[in-house]
C-alpha cells in the first residue's frame, strides 16, 4: 500500500490520510511537539486541522507527518520557481510598443557600435533608454527568464482551509462511489480512480453503469492480467472503445478524422513560420496507425468471440463505426484468429459484418422519416430511451410537443437520473432563441451554434410551453423516482452553500483538482479588495521555447472591454507581471495579473474573465497549474524577484492533464458587484483571449445558472419523501459542503 498515493487521494477531498480505526481514537490525548510543528507547516500553505484528525496524528510515526507536509508543498508548488519576467510588477515598468520597435530595429540592423545598450546573454541588444533592465528577470524583448527564485510566501491568507480524517474504509467507500457514479466522471475523478485502482481490488459490490468507467477499469484490470476484463466487454463498441482509449488516452470514440483535423488546428499559428499544422495533421495520422502484438490480437479475439449476442445484432453495433471496424480488424488479425477451433462466433460475426447481411435500427428511422412516419418514428425512437432523451428536442420541434412528449412519458422512468436532469437543464436554453446557444464539441472545444431553424416557425409562447412541458416531465419523474426508494429518516439538513452549486450531469473536464473538487459553477467569495491570478508551467522541462500566456478580460459599461494580457500589460484595474516566452532549466515560470476591486468598481466593471492560452505551438502543455488567490490582507510581491505565490492564499487551482484537447480555457469569471468568482471550465482553440468570445462566456454562465442545484435536488427529495427540513446539521439526512466535496457522492443521490 502506497501511503503517499493514498495521501494524494485524500488532499483531493480536503483530508488527511491515516490507517487507523475511528472508534479507538482518543480525543483526550496531549498534542505531541512534532504534531504542533506539523500544524505550523500545514497553516503556511494554508491549512487547518479538524479536531479529530488532531489527536489521530498524535499517534502517527513523524515520517508520514514528512510525506504528508512533502505531498502538500508538491501539490501547492511550493519548491517551484515563481519569478516572473518583471521584479516588483505591482510597479508598471513603463514598457511600451515603442520600446519593442526600437529594440527590433535595433538587433536587425544595428550594432553597439550604432545603438548604444546592453547585449544580454541570449544575444538580445536592448538599446538605452527603452526597457529599464534593472526590474526584469530576463530578456524583455525575447520573454526568455535568466533569473529564477526558490522561495514563495507563505501564511498571509485570512482563511484557513480545513483538513479532515480519511481511513482506509473513506478511501474504499470513495472508489465504490467513483465505479458506481451514474454520471462520467469529470479529469478529476478519472486519475482519483485510476491511483485507487492500483491500490485497492476492485469491489465485489461495485454497480458499474457509465461505459466511459468501465474502460478505467478495464484498463487496470488488463495491465494485471486479470481475466475479470473480459465480463465487462458486452458489446463490440465496448471493444471498440476499450482499443481507441489504449491507443488514443480518450475514453470517448473519437473518430480517426476527428483527431487529425483537431491536430492540424492546434499547431496553426497566427504567425507564419511557426505553422506546422500540414505536420502536426501527418504526424498524427502516424501515430493512429495500428500494430498490435499477438496477445493483443488473441484477447480481442476471444472478447468478440464471447459476445452474448447473435452476429446479426453485433454487426448492426459495428456498422456505426464501420471504418474504425475494418481498420482493427485487419491489425488485430481477427480473420487469422476465426479459423482458428472454438472462434466460430467470431467468424460468425466477422462473416455477417463484411456481407452486409443485417438491417440497422437507424436505416429503418431514415425510412420512416422518408414518409414523414411520425407515429412509426416515434415507436422506434421508444425502443431506444436514451437516444430518444438525446434527441426529444429537436423531435419535439418537427412533430409537436404533444404528440412527442406523450410517447417519451411512456419510457421516461426507463432512463438514467443524469438524462432527464440534463433535459431540464437545457430546455430553457434550447427553445429561448434570443440566447446564443454553446455546445461543447467531442474533443472537449466549447461552440456556439444557431439555434434549431424549425424553432422559427413556433411562436415565443409555444416555445416557452415546450420548454415548461420538458421542466414539469422531468420534475414528476424525479419526484416519483424519490418516493419510490425506501427511507426511515424524518428530517433532512440542507446547506444553504449546496444551492449555489450546480449538480454535473456530464460536465467532462481536462483539468484535475489537487486541493479540492469543486463542480464547475461554484461560487467562491472574494474576501479582499484583490485577487491576484497565476499561471505556472514548464516544471520538469528542459529550457525551451514554451510559451503560455495568462490573460483577462474586462466587461465594462456599454459591452465595452479591455484586456490585460502580454500585448497590454497595464489596464484600468488589473497589472501584468510580463509574458514569459522561453521557461528556464527545468524549474518552470509563472506569470500572474494583480486585479483591484476598488478600481474595477470606480470604472463600473461587470466581469473579469480569467483565461489562459498556448501561444506556442499544440494545446496546453501538461501539469500547468492555473488559479487565483485572495485574501482579506493584502498580499505581497516581492522587489527583487517579483515572486507574488503565497500557497495560503490559494482560492482554487487546477492542473492540465495530459489528455487536454484545448488551446485555450476561460477557468474563472469575476462578478465585480457581487464579489463572487465563477469557476468553470470552457476550452477554446485559440492562442490568445481574442478566441474567447464574451457572448459565448455570457452563454455558459446563464446555462450553469439554470442548472438544477445541489440544494433543489435535495428539495425534491425531502418532497418525495415527506422530509422535514431543519435549520442544523443534526438531522437524520445531512448535506453539507463537505459531502458534496465528493460529486461521485452527490451523482449518487440521484440513483439512491
Amino acid at each position: 500500500m502506497n501511503n503517499k498515493i493514498l495521501s494524494k487521494v485524500a488532499l483531493r477531498y480536503r483530508a488527511v490520510f491515516a490507517n487507523v480505526d475511528r472508534n479507538e481514537i482518543d480525543l483526550n490525548n496531549t498534542i505531541t511537539e512534532p504534531v504542533l510543528a506539523f500544524v505550523k507547516r500545514l497553516k503556511e500553505c494554508g491549512f487547518c486541522l479538524s479536531e479529530e484528525l488532531l489527536h489521530v496524528l498524535n499517534g502517527v510515526d513523524t515520517k508520514h507527518l514528512e510525506e504528508i507536509t512533502e505531498i502538500i508543498n508538491e501539490v501547492m508548488g511550493v519548491k517551484l520557481n515563481w519569478a516572473p519576467l518583471v521584479k516588483g510588477w505591482d510597479t508598471p515598468t513603463g514598457e511600451s510598443l515603442p520600446d519593442h520597435i526600437i529594440t527590433l530595429i535595433a538587433n536587425m540592423f544595428g550594432n553597439q557600435s550604432v545603438y548604444k545598450g546592453t547585449r544580454l546573454q541570449c544575444g538580445h541588444l536592448i538599446p538605452e533608454g527603452t526597457f529599464p533592465l534593472e526590474r526584469y528577470n530576463g530578456c524583455p524583448f525575447c520573454g526568455r527568464q535568466f533569473d529564477t527564485a526558490d522561495f514563495v510566501f507563505k501564511g498571509q491568507a485570512s482563511k484557513l482551509k480545513e483538513l479532515r480524517l480519511f481511513t482506509l474504509s473513506d478511501l474504499k467507500n470513495t472508489l465504490l462511489s467513483l465505479l458506481n457514479s451514474p454520471t462520467p466522471l469529470d479529469g478529476t475523478q478519472k486519475d482519483t480512480l485510476q491511483l485507487l485502482l492500483e491500490e485497492f481490488p476492485l469491489p465485489d459490490n461495485a454497480v458499474i453503469t457509465m461505459k466511459e468507467t468501465v474502460m478505467l477499469v478495464v484498463k487496470s484490470l488488463v495491465s494485471h492480467n486479470d481475466p475479470k476484463a473480459a465480463s465487462f466487454m458486452k458489446t463490440p463498441n465496448d471493444i471498440l472503445r476499450y482499443l481507441w482509449y489504449e491507443k488514443t488516452g480518450h475514453v470517448q470514440i473519437i473518430e480517426p478524422k476527428t483527431l487529425i483535423a483537431h491536430s492540424k488546428k492546434l499547431y496553426t499559428n497566427i504567425f507564419g513560420p511557426l505553422n506546422v499544422g500540414e505536420e502536426a495533421a501527418v504526424e498524427m495520422k502516424r501515430k493512429l496507425r495500428l500494430k498490435y502484438s499477438r496477445q493483443v490480437c488473441l484477447r480481442t479475439a476471444q472478447w468478440l468471440n464471447s459476445l452474448p449476442m447473435s452476429a446479426k445484432q453485433a454487426a448492426e453495433i459495428m456498422n456505426p463505426k464501420r471504418g474504425m471496424w475494418v481498420r482493427f480488424v485487419r491489425a488485430l488479425r481477427l480473420a487469422e484468429y476465426s479459423h482458428k477451433k472454438g472462434m466460430e462466433h467470431l467468424a460468425e460475426i466477422l462473416d455477417v459484418f463484411y456481407r452486409g447481411d443485417y438491417t440497422t435500427w437507424q436505416s429503418k428511422v431514415d425510412k420512416a422519416r422518408e414518409a414523414h412516419d411520425a407515429t412509426q418514428i416515434l415507436k422506434m425512437l421508444q425502443e431506444r430511451p436514451g437516444l430518444f432523451a438525446r434527441s426529444l428536442f429537436a423531435t419535439m420541434a418537427r412533430f409537436g410537443k404533444d404528440l412527442t412528449l406523450n410517447a417519451f412519458n411512456q419510457i421516461s422512468d426507463q432512463l438514467p437520473s443524469r438524462l432527464l436532469i440534463s433535459l431540464g437543464n437545457a430546455a430553457d436554453d434550447y427553445f429561448n432563441t434570443d440566447n446564443q446557444r454553446v455546445v461543447r464539441t467531442i474533443t472537449g472545444v466549447s461552440k456556439s451554434i444557431d439555434h434549431n431553424i424549425i424553432l422559427s416557425l413556433y411562436t415565443d409562447t409555444d416555445r416557452q410551453e415546450m420548454a415548461q412541458a420538458v421542466n414539469k416531465l422531468y420534475q414528476e419523474s424525479m419526484l416519483r423516482r424519490f418516493a419510490a426508494q425506501k427511507t426511515e429518516s424524518k428530517t433532512i439538513y440542507i446547506d444553504p452553500a449546496l444551492y449555489d452549486i450546480p449538480i454535473s450531469v456530464g460536465d467532462r473536464s481536462a483539468t484535475i483538482q489537487d486541493t479540492s473538487c469543486a463542480l464547475m459553477g461554484t461560487r467562491f467569495p472574494v474576501e479582499g479588495d484583490a485577487v491576484r491570478l497565476f499561471l505556472q508551467w514548464g516544471k520538469g522541462l528542459h529550457a525551451q521555447w514554451l510559451d503560455m500566456d495568462l490573460s483577462c478580460r474586462i466587461t465594462l459599461p456599454n459591452n465595452e472591454s479591455v484586456t490585460c494580457a502580454y500585448y497590454n500589460l497595464t489596464c484600468v484595474g488589473a497589472k501584468h507581471s510580463g509574458d514569459i516566452r522561453e521557461i528556464p532549466e527545468m524549474t518552470g515560470t509563472a506569470e500572474y495579473i494583480e486585479l483591484s476591486l476598488p478600481e474595477l468598481d470606480k470604472a463600473g466593471a461587470k466581469y473579469v474573465t480569467f483565461t489562459c492560452n498556448a501561444y506556442s505551438d499544440g494545446a496546453l502543455s501538461p501539469n500547468l497549474v492555473v488559479g487565483w488567490m485572495n485574501s482579506a490582507y493584502p498580499m505581497t510581491v516581492d522587489e527583487k524577484t517579483g515572486v507574488a505565490y503565497d500557497p495560503s492564499c490559494v482560492q482554487h487551482q487546477v492542473r492540465i492533464s495530459e489528455s487536454n484537447l484545448s488551446k485555450g480555457l476561460v477557468f474563472g469569471v469575476l462578478d465585480v458587484a457581487k464579489r463572487e468568482i465563477i469557476w468553470l471550465e470552457m476550452p477554446f482553440t485559440s492562442q490568445t483571449i481574442a478566441g474567447a468570445d464574451n457572448n459565448a462566456v455570457e452563454a455558459l454562465l446563464r446555462k450553469l445558472q439554470s442548472k438544477l442545484s445541489i440544494g433543489a435536488l435535495l428539495e425534491t427529495k425531502a418532497k418525495a419523501q415527506n422530509l422535514t427540513p431543519i435549520d442544523t446539521p443534526t438531522a437524520d439526512e445531512t448535506y453539507t459542503y463537505q459531502w458534496a466535496l465528493n460529486p461521485a457522492d452527490v451523482a449518487g443521490v440521484m440513483n439512491g
